[in-house]
């Protein structure tokens, strides 16, 4: 798995010490997005590569909420970790209002995060069935043990 960079330093897949090396590509920066979704409960996060048949992106990364509050809080994290590996701002945020719908234009790459029934009446997985998904592995979590009480 390729580490995310931040400027000209590499930081490592669990965002360890940074490592010298060049600016992030459009893949680990989707991988950013995708991890920092989930890492704020983004459900059903996928990335798909439409960058064959839009000439405008090259990935969508599209996850989703179960309510406005949440996705707003997914919007803020993926926002922040990408800033934090080097993406900087996103070009355009769209749908923040009424959150549930919410696009952050990158360029290189969109971020759509939905409020759940918003993403089944859409269904933009349902309309990109074709094109290629970039796998990307969720951010570790500590294991709890198995005796330990909640």
């Amino acid at each position: 798995m390729s580490d995310a960079m931040v400027g000209s330093e590499a930081v490592g897949a669990a965002g360890g010490a940074p490592v010298t090396g060049a600016v992030p590509s459009v893949e680990d920066l989707v991988r950013v997005a995708a991890r920092a979704a989930e890492d704020k409960l983004g459900q059903d996060t996928v990335v798909i590569d439409v960058g064959n048949v839009l000439a405008i992106t090259e990935f969508f990364v599209i996850t989703s909420a179960s309510n406005n509050r949440q996705v707003r809080a997914v919007v803020d994290e993926v926002q922040q970790k990408l800033r934090d590996a080097g993406a900087g701002r996103p070009l355009r945020v769209e749908g923040l209002d009424d959150a549930s719908w919410v696009l952050l234009d990158y360029g290189a790459f969109v971020v759509h995060v939905f409020l759940d029934e918003t993403r089944q009446f859409y269904e933009l997985e349902r309309l990109w069935r074709d094109m290629p998904r970039l796998t990307w592995e969720p951010t570790p979590r500590p294991a709890i043990p198995a005796d330990s009480a909640l």
